[in-house]
């Protein structure tokens, strides 16, 4: 019997921090990507080469957009497609930190259906499909139900609460993750109330984490209230914010 979409992507997720764990403690490459575009390191390559082979050979009519390879050509005229980043917060894995993640998902005509978000060092994993709930561990969550803004906990860079982005720079109180995927399943699992992000984000940093938020009972859009659509041309989104219904419709209104 084939695999369903989720459980592959889980598979995929646990042998990728297997080999992502096993760079911890060794001499390993690591350089700065052109333009300004942050690290990379060996790690991520090879957690990508395993990606790229393993999901392709199990599903090669699906189309391939990772942050670590060149996109497949004909990834628009699939049907569904894998949307990957090997290691989200590499910084925090040069680190040797514990907040990095492997975010992998699959979206099927613009649309997230399939995500995992997995923490290997904290045995955190993060698992939704569309219309089957959000899970950690194997047990559902769901986002929290805070009703005002004032006072709330929002994960964000603190460039996000500039006085220039808001009409009026609400009252709460800014918490930072490295990893915009883990910050996303966070939000999700109700351990904070809500994420924004102003910037232009790359559809693998989010694209398993709006599921996690949609599937959890939150609401995920772009900076201006527009819905998230994936695998485009270009694959950057103009920021986004996550929520439960009343305060994303909060933190729109108090956006510039």
């Amino acid at each position: 019997m084939q695999a369903t979409d989720l459980d592959l992507l889980i598979a995929a997720a646990k042998e990728s921090g297997r080999i992502a764990t096993g760079f911890h403690g060794t001499s390993y490459d690591t350089w700065d990507k052109e333009d300004g575009a942050g690290p990379v390191t060996a790690a991520d390559l090879a957690v990508n080469r395993m990606l790229e082979t393993e999901l392709l050979d199990a599903r090669p009519d699906y189309g391939w957009l990772s942050e670590e390879s060149a996109p497949r050509q004909d990834r628009q005229s699939a049907e569904r497609v894998f949307i990957i980043d090997p290691i989200d917060g590499t910084r925090s894995f040069i680190e040797g930190a514990d907040t990095w993640a492997h975010s992998l998902a699959i979206a099927e005509r613009g649309e997230v259906i399939a995500g995992v978000v997995y923490l290997p060092k904290r045995d955190l994993l993060y698992s939704a499909a569309k219309g089957q709930g959000a899970y950690l561990n194997g047990e559902k969550i769901q986002p929290s139900a805070r009703a005002e803004l004032s006072g709330s906990d929002i994960l964000a860079t603190r460039p996000s609460f500039e006085p220039r982005h808001w009409t009026r720079v609400p009252d709460v109180t800014r918490h930072h993750r490295p990893s915009l995927a883990y910050r996303l399943a966070l939000v999700a699992q109700g351990k904070f109330d809500a994420m924004l992000t102003l910037r232009a984000t790359w559809e693998w940093d989010i694209a398993a984490g709006v599921l996690l938020l949609n599937e959890a009972g939150a609401l995920a859009s772009d900076k201006r209230g527009n819905p998230l659509t994936f695998n485009n041309a270009d694959p950057r989104l103009p920021g986004m914010v996550g929520a439960n219904p009343s305060l994303h419709a909060q933190i729109l209104e108090a956006l510039a």
